[in-house]
């Protein structure tokens, strides 16, 4: 691909290509799994933070980054470099990113509690604005990549397919970390070495991205104007609300997932066994929900998938410790068929649900779009992950405390938050999916009446 944003691109972006895109959530993903999967009880155990203070550490930073996502995207959509809106904010934000990363896992040394939570949150907000500055635009890409509805469902597979890898060399961080000698000097070495991966994709992602030219349109109206306009969007209201209810389930069982294996369960070993297994299933299961998405249509793939999961979160409950490794293992693998619908469908949809913000108003408004929804999704993320630190807390959990000293009532709390929880918030991703109202016909509609108001004879190609 070109790396001149005013050229014509290619109508479709070939598997090498996809594959390499990919890439850039990889790295975001890397992130997010390190801190929904490790930094809680980073935070508990080495940071020298309590549980709460370590939940409000993450809720600020969530916040931070939401709040900055709409801004984000709005900058994108405005502006205007001989790279396009958007790719070359991959090359600005890359190298920060990276080095941000790798400070969150410092343990400065510092004396008092208020002084290492400063500290923590300092850096960790800095992670934050460095990823909202490469992912927004990485994210409001896809639609203008790809548009059509199956070679959406194409990208996004291939996309989720490398930040389901992302999480696997988060847990690889882990790995690293106790081979290095386990301490909190090994996981710094291991930080820095994570983050050299993190900042080194964004070149090939820049190389082989591209932005069509026919996208670049005047502004017809302000900030809050198309904020306001966004609100009233039904279809989007109704992506919005299945992605942040999945999502927040996702947080949980990110956040609770280490905690589970190692106080519930009680075999802390088996953590990085189930979650390796679980990625592993996570990306054989893509492609069949592909196949079965080009057969059917989005909303009803998304349903299907993610009430199994739920399905499946329930009877996460009711594992014992005394239960034999391979039932969880067995469980784990359940899970990840449905789980690898969450992501990949809703990101998908967000393109047609752009296509309809287009027809309204004849503006391609993807930033503000995708700003918007990773706004939503990380404030409530941030909230859900907080209330469960606030929530063990009460409950009396000490991550500085053996699994032996842990009270009954902390270990129940560990237990619900990892498997009652995100199946509630999963079920109500799924009524609300039901009303949704753009599938493969409502597109098709879509595509074409834009094309006739642009003098052209059919939908325009992916």
């Amino acid at each position: 691909m070109q790396a001149d944003a005013s050229a014509a691109p290619r109508a479709r972006l070939s598997a090498a290509s996809k594959a390499v895109y990919g890439l850039g959530d990889h790295t975001v993903n890397l992130v997010l799994s390190a801190a929904s999967l490790l930094y809680l009880a980073f935070l508990t155990e080495y940071g020298g933070l309590r549980p709460a203070l370590a939940g409000i550490v993450i809720l600020i930073a969530h916040t931070v980054d939401a709040v900055t996502g709409p801004l984000m995207g709005r900058l994108s959509d405005l502006t205007r470099s001989r790279f396009g809106r958007r790719r070359g904010y991959f090359l600005l934000g890359a190298v920060p990113f990276g080095v941000a990363f790798a400070l969150m896992w410092a343990t400065p040394g510092l004396a008092s509690e208020a002084a290492r939570f400063g500290y923590y949150l300092a850096v960790y907000v800095v992670v934050s604005l460095a990823m909202t500055c490469v992912s927004v635009p990485y994210l409001a890409l896809i639609p203008e990549m790809a548009t059509d509805y199956d070679e959406r469902i194409s990208l996004n597979t291939y996309r989720t397919v490398a930040a389901v890898l992302g999480t696997f060399a988060a847990v690889g961080m882990k790995e690293l970390a106790d081979a290095l000698g386990g301490d909190a000097a090994a996981w710094q070495r291991s930080a820095w070495i994570i983050g050299a991966w993190i900042a080194l994709p964004w070149l090939p992602v820049w190389a082989v991205s591209f932005e069509r030219p026919d996208f670049v349109r005047p502004a017809q109206m302000g900030f809050v104007e198309g904020a306001k306009l966004l609100v009233r969007h039904r279809s989007y209201r109704k992506l919005v609300g299945l992605f942040l209810f999945a999502r927040i389930a996702v947080d949980l069982i990110g956040a609770m997932f280490l905690l589970y294996f190692s106080y519930w369960i009680g075999r802390e070993g088996d953590f990085s066994i189930t979650l390796s297994l679980f990625l592993t299933l996570v990306v054989l299961a893509l492609p069949v929900w592909l196949r079965i998405a080009q057969r059917s249509d989005k909303r009803t793939v998304f349903i299907i998938g993610t009430l199994w999961w739920a399905l499946i979160q329930l009877a996460i409950y009711f594992a014992l410790p005394s239960w034999p490794r391979w039932s969880l293992f067995a469980i784990t693998g359940l899970a990840a068929i449905g789980y690898a619908v969450a992501d990949v469908m809703p990101w998908s949809m967000l393109g047609e649900v752009i296509d309809e913000d287009e027809l309204a108003t004849g503006e391609r408004r993807e930033g503000v779009y995708v700003g918007f929804f990773m706004f939503l999704r990380k404030l409530g993320g941030g909230i859900a992950v907080a209330g469960v630190g606030f929530a063990l807390d009460l409950c009396g959990f000490d991550g500085a405390l053996p699994r032996e000293q842990q009270g009954p009532l902390a270990l129940s709390a560990i237990r619900v938050a990892t498997s009652l929880m995100p199946a509630v918030f999963l079920l109500l991703a799924v009524w609300i999916a039901r009303g949704y109202p753009l599938d493969r016909a409502a597109h098709d509609r879509i595509r074409l009446a834009i094309a006739r108001r642009a003098g052209v004879g059919g939908s325009s190609g992916g």
